[in-house]
């Protein structure tokens, strides 16, 4: 029987889990301390690539968290460590402002025009999406370009209910094309292992905490760590029952992980 007491080193994912939209869920101060004062580390872990580094430790300003960057892993973290090793000519980049110059100031060749030259697509999370974006991938999809995406969630948890994902755009792409890019942020374990490497805990001082069965529990159990699913944002009891991916504890909030924890 695992035991959470033993766990030292937290992979929080963001929306759902510890916020929606401006709303920081009840209890994270207090789990963030806890985790602090048992002389713990905390990470958080994102899928969600519409936003850079810069900009999520604003966010967490805004809600009361002190952060820097080496607190964060995001799936456009890993999707730059994977695009570097293919040494791709030029990529394009479909995504928000924002991620084209998190990809830009990571050194790679990108563009968000469509010209001669492109050998990969790359997608993010892309809340200013565009018709022209979605013409552009259809037709160098269609020329056979690579195609990598940087998370296959369907959806974007919001207060007012969720949005159309990087999975969902995906999806709506292979209906025109026939093509699914290769996905790099959870379920895959790249982040979750990384993070481990980075911070020196062992899988059994690990758990991963998140909202979603498919992407943030998969990713715990793909790389052997603890796994907590909260039912705070996307997931529910009616998922679990229904899903193959079966976590390692189950709360309803975070704040019930905290009393379970101390």
């Amino acid at each position: 029987m695992k035991d959470l007491k033993k766990v030292k080193l937290f992979l929080l994912d963001m929306d759902g889990t510890i916020y929606l939209d401006n709303d920081l869920f009840e209890g994270v101060h207090e789990f963030l301390e806890h985790v602090r004062s048992i002389g713990g580390k905390y990470m958080f872990l994102t899928n969600n690539s519409s936003k850079s580094v810069d900009k999520y430790i604003e966010k967490l300003a805004s809600l009361g968290i002190a952060s820097v960057a080496d607190d964060f892993l995001t799936s456009t973290n890993a999707t730059v460590l994977h695009l570097k090793k293919k040494n791709y000519n030029k990529i394009y980049a479909f995504g928000t402002t924002s991620f084209k110059e998190q990809l830009k100031d990571a050194g790679l060749p990108i563009t968000d025009q469509r010209e001669e030259g492109i050998d990969c697509l790359c997608m993010g999370f892309d809340t200013e999406l565009t018709f022209q974006k979605l013409e552009d991938a259809c037709i160098l999809l269609n020329q056979g370009v690579d195609y990598v995406a940087t998370n296959p969630d369907w959806v974007c948890p919001t207060w007012y209910g969720s949005v159309p994902d990087c999975g969902s755009v995906s999806t709506m792409l292979c209906n025109a094309t026939g093509r699914m890019p290769l996905f790099i942020g959870k379920p895959e374990p790249a982040m979750a292992l990384l993070a481990m490497e980075k911070t020196g805990f062992t899988k059994e001082e690990t758990a991963l905490i998140g909202d979603r069965l498919y992407t943030d529990i998969a990713c715990g159990v793909n790389a052997g760590i603890n796994s907590i699913f909260v039912l705070s944002g996307e997931g529910t009891l009616e998922d679990l029952e229904a899903s193959e991916t079966k976590p390692d504890f189950v709360y309803p909030h975070i704040k019930d992980v905290l009393a379970d924890i101390k």
